[in-house]
């Protein structure tokens, strides 16, 4: 487990995630037909050749995936209980397929569960740019975290 507990969550912590990743075609493709989304900016080269873009753009839910993913090993690997939610979503500049995604998540608020003693509720800002540090997505997602165990 290489998550942090509640009580290391504290409010203002900034972390930069550690892993990397380079968005492929093969990313988008699977997860946009997975995803039952058929449309032809996602997945038909001659369509997005002809819009602004001159390009495929990558699937935003991909994106918001993945930026959570990046931020897992470091915040919330094995310490939470459950993801509550996400506000402010937001895509600023697209993603296509090569870019390399970068992820830093700052705590914005941390308080005690009011109905359950052995968690707290953690509110994350995660921020990620591209390898030319173009702003992707940018997300605020609550998460249901673990205390630290006694020892």
């Amino acid at each position: 487990m290489s998550g942090l507990w509640f009580e290391d969550l504290t409010e203002g912590l900034v972390v930069e995630h550690a892993t990397r990743r380079t968005v492929t075609e093969t990313d988008n493709v699977l997860f946009t037909t997975m995803t039952m989304n058929p449309a032809p900016l996602h997945l038909d080269h001659d369509y997005a050749s002809r819009t602004e873009f001159g390009r495929p753009l990558v699937n935003s839910m991909f994106t918001l995936a993945l930026v959570v993913g990046l931020s897992v090993p470091e915040l919330t690997l094995g310490t939470i209980v459950a993801q509550l939610g996400m506000t402010d979503t937001v895509f600023p500049s697209p993603v296509f397929h090569g870019d390399t995604v970068r992820v830093e998540t700052e705590v914005v608020q941390a308080r005690a569960s009011r109905s359950r003693p052995d968690a707290g509720i953690v509110v994350f800002a995660h921020r990620a740019h591209n390898q030319r540090n173009d702003v992707v997505c940018t997300t605020r997602r609550t998460g249901l975290m673990h205390r630290r165990p006694a020892s």
